[in-house]
Order: C-alpha cells, then structure tokens, then sequence
C-alpha cells in the first residue's frame, strides 16, 4: 500500500507533464499488444472481471490524438507491463525439445481488465483479452499492452480521473486553457478563436476592432469593464473614445460553445492623455442629505465610473472653501455595477453639521474633482426655467411663421367688428346674371372653381342645368338655400348692366303690378334671378341680407359701380370687384358664419 504522500507527488508529476501534451497518430484503434501477443481485442464490462495476469507497470498519460493534423482531441492513453507466468510444463518441454504437435500447448487465451472512473460519475471497465505466445515469451515473461481512452469515453478538458488500480491512480487533465496556451493551439479546433487588433482612430474619435482572417465571417463580440464585470453584446466594430475606459476588455468568439479570446488593451500600461480625460469626464458624483435614527444629519454619496477608482471622497464646506480632514478611501468599499454597465460606490459621512452647506471632493491620481454639493438643486431650477422660455419663445415663433395666414384673417376679423370665429368656410351659391354673356360665363366659371380649391362647398349654376331640368330652377334654389341652413354660407350674385336693369324691373313690379314695356327674358336662368330677387327683398325687411348676400362684378365687364349707384334693393349689400379684391371676397365668406349664428338663419317660403 502506497502512502498519501507518494500518491500527491505522482498526481504533481502527473499533473506537470500535462504541460507538455505529445501528439499520436490515432487511426481509430484503442488497443496496441507488443510482441508475443496476439488477436488483442478491448470492449466494455460493468465490473472489474479477475484478471489472468498481473499488472507489473501501469502509466497513464494524456496526449493528443490526431486523426489529420488539425483534428485532434483530448485522449488518455494507459500503458501496462504484464507479468506472464510461464507453464512449468512448458519449461520442461522447452529443456528436453518438444514435438511440433505440443505447440498448440504454448498458446493460450487470457485477459486482464481496468477499471476508471470519472469525476462525479460512476466507474467504468475495459477488458483486453489477447492470446499469449509462450514461445515468443520463452526469454521474459513480461509483455507490454496500450490502450486509448477517448472522449467518448469520458475524457475531457479539464478532467479528473481516477485509475481504480492498487493503490488508486488520480489525474487531473489540462484544461483547454493550459492546452490553447502552448503551441498545439493548431491542431485543436476549440483553440481556434479570433484575433482583435485594435487600432485608436482620433480622427473618427472611434476604437476600431480589425479581426485577422478575410475568409471568416465576423465573431460575435461583448464588452465589458473590469474583468468581474458584465460582458455586454457589441453590434458593431466600433466603439466611440468617451466610451473607452482603462479596464475596457472585449471578448469575441465564433460559436458559443467554443472557446473565447479576452483582450484588455490597457491592461498593465497607461492609456492615452485623451483618453485620460474622457474617463474623467464619465465620473459622476451624487450627494444628498439623509437623517439618522438619531435625529442627527448624514451627508450621503454616490461615485459611479466605468471602472473601479483607487482614490478618497473628502467633506468639504463650500462655504468656508477648506477641506474638512474627514475622508473615505474608495478602495475600502465595496463597487456594484448598476444596469448602465457603471460601477458604483456608496457612502456617508454622519454626524455632519447641517447649518452650512455640505459637499464632497473626490481625489484620484492627485487630481481632485468637485466640489459636488447637496443643494445645487437651485442651480438646475434657474436652467430649467431658462430651457422652458427658450422652448416658449420658440413654440411661438414657429407657430407665428406656420399660421400667418390664420392670424392676418384674425386681424382682419378684429378691425370688422371685434372678435369673431375664424376659419369656418361654408357653402357658396354663385348665381349668374340675366343677360347671357359668354365673358362673363366663363369668368363665373373661373371664380366657382377658385372657391372650390380654397376649399368652399360651391354650387354654380351653370353647372347644375341636369339637376334644374329634373327639379325645376325653384326647387333646385330651394336645396341649395337648405345646404346654407346646415352648413353657413352665402349666395354670391354676379353683377352686370343688365343685372340692375332686372332688379329695377322686378321692383317696379312689385310696386305696381306691372312692367312697362314688358320684354321676354331669354336666358335659361332668369327665374333663379327673379327668385334671387325675392330673397334678397325678404331678408332685407328682417335687416339680414347683407348677411347672405355678396354681390362681385368683374372689373374686365364695366366699370366700377359705387353701392349708391345701384338699384335700391341692392344696396347695402356687400361689393366686390374682382379680380383686384378676391383676397377680401375670400376673407369675407369665411368670416360669414360667425356672423349669423345658426339660431338666426330662417327659412323662407314660396309664395
């Protein structure tokens, strides 16, 4: 029986010789029998069987096997010397030379078996058996067997493995790690990880990430700060300067499952002055005012940084600008990283007195940074209030230069009259006049299809002749002045000579009963004028027609006409000539629902 301390210098020696992993050819054979053995074969068992030779050497070994140069994994390879006692018979056979038929007595089937087992596994069991050449063995009677344990047996990276022999064999294998730093990193896929070269661009203010290898697709990649940190997913090749830190660490790795490279480009040397001073600008400080179960006042900080700082908080009074000689070594405490990927570090100074203003300085690498106070809130309350009437200022201008067309029609509406509802724009009748005129039909076709693209509702009776066959010119009238009921309007009546010599006509009728010197009318649209007529001498009695009525003449037909010049039913209604005050025209029908509210629209009867 060995003892411990023999076992734990052969587990040492074992565990050394790790470093230094021979390659072996491996044609998928894992039994070898030396001379005077043959018909070797291996295979499974559950148990350890009685072996019919004894084992006079066992060394077990790891070792790569490679099936081609860079297909190699993890075996370990156990070689046996056998001690094979020979046939007393057969020593006397061989002092006085025996018959040829007495060789078959020289050869004879035999076995022995080894058991192993896994690390947190149960045992396993291999049995070689072989046929023993005596004849070969005459001179010695020792002969040598290797067997190969592969991965599929339970070998792996890392490993540890007990030989169940007398006394019990324990082996740790080499961890991929240890394997990948050597120079057989070649001929074991798991080595194979990629290789950043990693080049600070100031130009582009960006890290830039270049990976060797053009064939390959590009490794996945993650970030992290300090070697304890969380590792964050990379999108992208890149990373912006006021990013960088000191303890920056990138990983990157081509399947999940296989092993990672970890580059910390700073690691051991002192970053760029630049770079120096973007992480000084990513240390932030929080201080605030707490009270204790006493009753008593603490001055609590916060420092949060990508990396962990070596350095010390000092209370300060800000207003007696000297430092108080109370401090707080950085290092001491313990840093947390928050959801952000920063790493921060808490404390408190008690006891402090509240009747001054408290803060904190930060030293690092004798630079010192602050002084960070409790009650710099009202600085941030002037700034937002600043922010806010920029914002409004703003706000105003551009509403100003986005609806300037809004506010002229509201100034316009204020000088006619007050305040008045802006942007309403209903439905127009546009009449024709009596007389037919092939100018002024076309002109009334140009102003109906002006006031449909600024958007009004129109109605144009030169357009609506089908609908005045079908419903006759007073009922087709009469839906039109329905539409003005529900939506707000006005009827537009276009002014002519032979417009005013109508209207005087119909009004000497309406005053006599009759006309002199009657004449046939031979425009098709005559009784929407007489009807138009009518209307106009109602709502003037209720003192409203300027409120439904517009009358426009065009300046290319006659001269202008003053409001005195017209006949005495027009007058008082509001005139337009156009073209040269069609903006007016427009801000006039707009306006026009405000100022007859539905409540005061009445509908008139047909006599």
């Amino acid at each position: 029986m060995f003892s411990p301390e023999w076992i734990w210098c052969l587990l040492l020696a074992l565990y050394g010789s790790a470093w230094s992993l021979n390659i072996s050819k491996y044609d998928g054979k894992t039994i070898i029998c030396s001379q005077g053995l043959s018909d070797c074969t291996i295979k499974n068992v559950l148990f350890q069987a009685n072996s019919t030779v004894d084992i006079q050497k066992l060394q077990p070994d790891f070792k790569l096997c490679c099936e081609k140069e860079t297909l190699c994994t993890l075996c370990l390879d156990i070689e046996m010397e056998l001690y094979i006692p020979l046939d007393k018979d057969l020593e006397d056979e061989d002092q006085s030379g025996g018959d040829e038929d007495d060789k078959e007595t020289m050869n004879e089937k035999t076995s022995v078996t080894v058991c192993y087992a896994v690390a947190m596994s149960l045992s396993a069991c291999k049995k070689v058996e072989f046929t023993v050449n005596y004849t070969a063995l005459a001179q010695h009677n020792l002969a040598k067997v290797s067997m190969v344990i592969t991965e599929s047996d339970g070998v792996s990276f890392g490993s540890q493995i007990f030989i169940l022999t007398n006394p019990v064999q324990i082996l740790q294998a080499p961890s991929l790690d240890q394997v990948c730093s050597q120079d057989r990193w070649k001929h074991l896929t798991e080595c194979q990880v990629p290789t950043i070269n990693i080049i600070l661009n100031e130009q582009t203010n960006r890290m830039e990430l270049h990976f060797e290898g053009e064939n390959r697709t590009l490794p996945s990649l993650c970030v992290q700060y300090e070697l304890e940190g969380c590792c964050r997913k990379l999108d992208q090749i890149s990373i912006p300067l006021d990013s960088v830190a000191s303890c920056i660490c990138l990983q990157a790795w081509y399947d999940p499952s296989l092993r990672r490279t970890l580059q910390c480009p700073f690691k051991g040397k002192e970053p760029p002055r630049y770079l120096q001073e973007n992480m000084r600008k990513n240390v932030s400080v929080n201080v605030s005012l707490s009270k204790m179960s006493d009753g008593n006042t603490m001055l609590v900080w916060n420092l949060s940084a990508p990396c962990r700082l070596e350095g010390e908080v000092q209370l300060f009074y800000k207003r007696q600008c000297n430092e108080i000689k109370n401090m707080q070594q950085l290092s001491n405490g313990t840093w947390k990283q928050n959801i952000k990927g920063l790493w921060e570090r808490e404390g408190a100074f008690e006891n402090i007195n509240e009747r001054f203003s408290q803060c904190v300085m930060v030293k690092i690498n004798e630079m010192k940074f602050g002084p960070f106070c409790a009650n710099d809130s009202g600085r941030w309350r002037w700034s937002l209030l600043v922010v806010g009437v920029m914002l409004l200022v703003c706000l105003t201008v551009l509403m100003i230069y986005f609806l300037h067309d809004f506010v002229k029609k509201w100034v316009w509406s204020w000088h006619h009259g007050g305040f008045v509802k802006i942007g309403i724009k209903g439905h127009v009748v546009l009449l024709s006049p009596p007389d037919e005129d092939v100018d002024v039909s076309e002109s009334v076709n140009q102003l109906g299809s002006l006031l449909c693209s600024q958007g009004f509702s129109v109605s144009v009776d030169q357009w609506s002749r089908k609908d005045q066959c079908s419903q006759g010119p007073l009922l087709w009238l009469y839906s039109q002045l329905q539409k003005l009921d529900n939506m707000g309007g006005r009827v537009v009546l276009v002014l002519t000579q032979k417009t005013c010599e109508r209207t005087e006509e119909w009004t000497q009728l309406n005053r006599d009963g009759e006309v002199e010197n009657p004449q046939q009318l031979k425009s098709p649209y005559s009784d929407l004028f007489s009807a138009s007529l009518f209307l106009i001498h109602e709502h003037k009695q209720l003192g409203r027609a300027a409120e439904i009525f517009v009358l426009v003449n065009f300046d290319s037909n006659q001269q202008h006409r003053s409001n005195k010049s017209l006949p005495e039913l027009l007058r008082g209604l509001p005139l337009f000539h156009l073209p040269s005050q069609t903006r007016s025209l427009l801000a006039e029908l707009t306006v026009a629902e405000t100022k007859m509210s539905p409540s005061r629209r009445t509908r008139i009867g047909w006599r």
